[in-house]
């Protein structure tokens, strides 16, 4: 890993945080886009990072989502998981964000980001907390306050979950 990356945040950096907020190809998932022969699209989700979502919600942590696609198959997974703050198809996702919080009336430096690619750097540059996958893009890398060990789609949301869980705890 480049020198530029950052490890997990202090207790201090984590424990305030009320909101998470999630980007879904290359974080929920791995980045890659499946279509059967009719079109259709399929998406993999890990579920150990839903079973972390559910964790930090039952802790009063609000959990939103910010994806500038939509699909079927993301709607089903928001709607298994009870996510209700999701703001899906978004060519700016920074104005989605400042809408979420708004809503719920949380301070950026109680929010924490996490995202993969250039579209989600205004997002990390916001939030008080923020969080690249990874294997993100080089540039979110490089200012992200937190890198995961784990890539999209492969447990890096549990991976901030559970460390969101211990600092509440």
């Amino acid at each position: 890993m480049p020198e530029q990356i950052k490890r997990e945040p202090t207790d201090d950096q984590v424990s305030g945080i009320q909101l998470l907020v999630l980007d879904v190809d290359g974080v929920m998932t791995d980045g890659r886009l499946y279509f059967d022969a009719a079109g259709q699209e399929a998406k993999v989700f890990h579920v150990r990072d839903g079973y972390g979502i559910k964790q930090v919600m039952e802790l009063g942590i609000e959990v939103a989502v910010i994806s500038g696609r939509r699909s079927k198959a993301l709607e089903a997974r928001i709607g298994e998981l009870n996510i209700t703050h999701a703001m899906l198809g978004q060519e700016t996702k920074l104005e989605a964000l400042t809408t979420i919080t708004d809503l719920l009336a949380i301070p950026m430096i109680n929010v924490a980001c996490m995202g993969d690619d250039l579209p989600d750097l205004p997002l990390l540059d916001a939030a008080g907390l923020g969080i690249a996958v990874a294997d993100a893009h080089p540039d979110l890398l490089r200012i992200a306050d937190w890198c995961t060990q784990l890539g999209g789609g492969q447990g890096c949301v549990r991976e901030v979950c559970d460390r969101l869980v211990q600092a509440k705890r």
